[in-house]
């Protein structure tokens, strides 16, 4: 079938509804093997958007096409803050070449799927605070002070944190928004703090494989074993969550990124050298 066709009437809507949440038509004819397609067939039609090349945490199971984008992390006097690229002219986009020497660029465009090519924050040239700002959806976030930048002190007990999901001691998360206080789509954010992520920085361990170009991109994307990445699944678009659904154990994934909505599964410590089609951002 040709690229312009379409299975679904026009009249109908289902045509722009499919192609803007996951860029692709003809979702129900392609299974879980054919996944890399969908994204190349999404054409270029507005400002930003096209091919790029990203890291994220691995889509291990489940109908999801690809991982998560990973969100590049730094902390300031105590408080986690997402990074944000600076913006180029020439190319519309905010650009880091060569992130942390990885030889790998960081761009807007990573966050350009899922609806969050709409969101006010990744407007490449946005005034938006960059701090994590705390949206709680996990029961010890609620006995913190929310609205307010994720704190370092909070994730003290990161070596030993459980929930009765998975195994203790893997990790701490918490839920956040970022570039988002004043605007109307928030870009939602999972963190998580855990020794295993300076192990994947440095190649240790089970890690030892891992090629050099993303242990570097991970030392330079994450600090004092914090991480962090858009917390929007690429199936369809539902907000997974690390150690939040009891179900997750019933799909091995207990101490993985779990999606209740189609059980899609994504391994954090996992990162992964991808490309996807960005949907452009809409007219300003």
């Amino acid at each position: 079938m040709p690229v312009d066709e379409d299975k679904y009437p026009a009249e109908s809507g289902r045509r722009r509804f499919v192609k803007g949440v996951v860029g692709s038509a003809a979702l129900s004819s392609v299974g879980a093997g054919g996944a890399a397609a969908l994204d190349t067939v999404t054409q270029e039609a507005g400002s930003g958007g096209g091919q790029t090349q990203y890291v994220g945490i691995e889509n291990t199971a489940g109908p999801a096409p690809r991982g998560m984008p990973i969100i590049p992390l730094e902390i300031q006097d105590g408080e986690l803050y997402g990074v944000w690229p600076e913006y180029n002219s020439e190319q519309d986009l905010a650009v880091a070449e060569d992130f942390g020497g990885s030889g790998i660029t960081y761009t807007s465009a990573w966050f350009q799927y899922c609806g969050l090519q709409s969101a006010q924050g990744v407007d490449p040239q946005a005034d938006a605070n960059n701090a994590l700002i705390s949206s709680p959806s996990y029961s010890w976030q609620e006995e913190q002070e929310s609205g307010v930048p994720l704190q370092v002190s909070w994730f003290d007990d990161y070596e030993s944190w459980g929930n009765g999901i998975g195994t203790e001691g893997v990790g701490k998360p918490a839920t956040a928004n970022w570039r988002s206080e004043e605007a109307s789509t928030k870009i939602t954010v999972q963190v998580l703090r855990s020794p295993k992520v300076s192990q994947m920085a440095n190649g240790e361990g089970e890690f030892s494989e891992l090629p050099n170009q993303l242990q570097q991109f991970i030392d330079a994307a994450t600090a004092e074993n914090f991480m962090a990445w858009a917390n929007k699944c690429t199936h369809f678009c539902c907000v997974p969550g690390w150690k939040q659904s009891e179900g997750a154990e019933d799909y091995d994934a207990g101490n993985d990124v779990y999606c209740q909505c189609h059980q899609s599964v994504y391994d954090p410590f996992s990162p992964v050298l991808k490309t996807f089609t960005a949907l452009p951002r809409p007219p300003q």
